[in-house]
């Protein structure tokens, strides 16, 4: 594909946080872009917004007449989550258009950058927005594909220069078998997408098999623990990169950092949990790689704002805090958990959580009710299917009997305020990666004069 060539693209499935960022960079560069969405969204809104034709039904009739007239310069790029049937994906395949999964075109618009890869099962979309923030503060110029809106930018996407790239390497369907890094980190393996992958071993061999698509004479970066070969980084530990003497300081972290080289003393971060400041500190290390000085880049990392959905402050004070999260696998709501009691001790703590697919609630059922039970106050939502049908005997009320809380129950949405009301927590927490995060705009309006 020879971007030159291509004079307009069309999205199926434009709405998706990856997509719409890849849209962005195609208006960025002057291409004509359109697309298609299940369902209207904020997202959807402000790319429309930017002049970007989207429509909501599957109809090729709705597909504007440009985009269908001329398949040797119109590149058409779809998600996974569309399914084969699709018949504006089947009228594209069986017309002679050039189509791509929304992975192999990140690949060949990075392909010749300084590409700066994060990847791992949890902590892929902070860690790429503080690293893309880290290289913007230091003045390196670069493209940033992320995989959530970033607080400091406002947005999905940002593009000040092509020489450098930072990208999410997405492991869902495999999607980062197309990028070439030129350095790269990952940040977990654990068993995900069993869907796609059949069993957590499958999941560790293609993460190797990634490793192995780094650019020669590339780096990789490994969370300490996991079994790959690479420059480690950790918390207290022997890692090639580390942070000690951890102090919280009116909700700061304060601690010194060490890298093979050298010792910085009272860097300040301020994300809660310690799977942030892991996130961090890999941020850190990739970023010097990029040739950002590390005093610069230290203090950089005190100024992170953070990402929409990942531990987000949406009210905070004295009488009330209400914290919203992306957690939907067991070791996110762990990390969730451990963040809350690190910085809110001795507080009542009301978490609802709404479970994201049949399969991946079928598959973690006993880690999902585990990680649950350590809150003493559980509202559960029934299961978001996003592209799954449901599968029997798989649902939340099943869910909620192995959850083993003090005071839990199965809610509507229509019923959240009416309990956050009646609970009357310190703080109340959302998670979830489906609709949930829809609520969450009623739920800050109706909750910011509580006290």
């Amino acid at each position: 594909m020879n971007v030159t060539q291509i004079h307009r693209v069309y999205f199926i499935g434009i709405g998706g946080i990856g997509m719409s960022a890849l849209a962005r960079y195609f208006a960025f560069i002057n291409k004509a872009v359109a697309g298609y969405d299940k369902t209207e969204s904020p997202l959807t809104k402000e790319l429309a917004s930017s002049g970007i034709d989207i429509h909501y039904t599957d109809n090729i009739d709705a597909v504007p007449q440009e985009y269908k007239n001329d398949p040797e310069h119109t590149l058409v790029v779809y998600t996974p989550a569309v399914p084969s049937k699709h018949s504006e994906y089947q009228y594209f395949l069986n017309n002679g258009f050039t189509i791509k999964k929304r992975s192999e075109v990140l690949g060949l618009i990075t392909k010749d950058s300084f590409c700066l890869a994060v990847a791992g099962t949890h902590g892929k979309t902070t860690t790429s927005s503080i690293l893309a923030h880290l290289l913007q503060e230091t003045g390196v110029k670069m493209t940033a594909f992320l995989g959530g809106i970033s607080e400091d930018f406002n947005s999905n996407f940002l593009l000040e220069g092509t020489e450098y790239s930072v990208v999410e390497a997405d492991e869902f369907d495999r999607s980062f078998m197309q990028l070439t890094p030129n350095v790269a980190c990952v940040t977990s393996m654990d068993a995900d997408h069993l869907d796609i992958y059949g069993d957590a071993q499958e999941l560790e061999r293609t993460f190797v098999d990634f490793t192995k698509r780094l650019k020669p004479g590339g780096k990789l970066f490994v969370r300490n623990g996991l079994p790959l070969e690479g420059l480690t980084y950790g918390i207290e530990d022997d890692s090639d990169y580390c942070i000690r003497n951890i102090k919280i300081e009116h909700g700061t972290y304060i601690f010194d950092l060490e890298t093979p080289d050298l010792k910085l003393e009272g860097v300040e971060f301020n994300k809660p949990g310690r799977h942030n400041l892991l996130n961090g500190l890999v941020a850190f290390a990739m970023a010097m790689q990029a040739g950002s000085p590390p005093h610069r880049l230290a203090e950089a990392l005190a100024t992170f704002k953070g990402v929409q959905r990942r531990f987000s402050y949406q009210i905070k004070n004295e009488e009330f805090i209400f914290i919203d999260d992306y957690a939907h696998h067991p070791t996110e709501i762990n990390a969730v958990f451990e963040a809350v009691s690190e910085m809110h001790p001795n507080k009542k703590v009301l978490a609802i959580f709404q479970p994201h697919l049949f399969s991946r609630t079928r598959d973690f059922a006993d880690a999902f009710a585990e990680s649950l039970s350590q809150f003493e106050n559980v509202l559960l939502l029934d299961i978001y299917p996003a592209r799954e049908e449901p599968i029997e005997g798989v649902s939340s009320e099943w869910l909620l009997k192995k959850v083993n809380s003090f005071n839990k129950k199965l809610i509507s949405k229509e019923q959240i305020l009416f309990e956050i009301k009646k609970q009357d927590p310190d703080v109340l927490l959302t998670m979830g990666a489906g609709d949930i995060g829809l609520e969450v705009v009623k739920i800050k309006k109706e909750m910011s004069y509580a006290g």
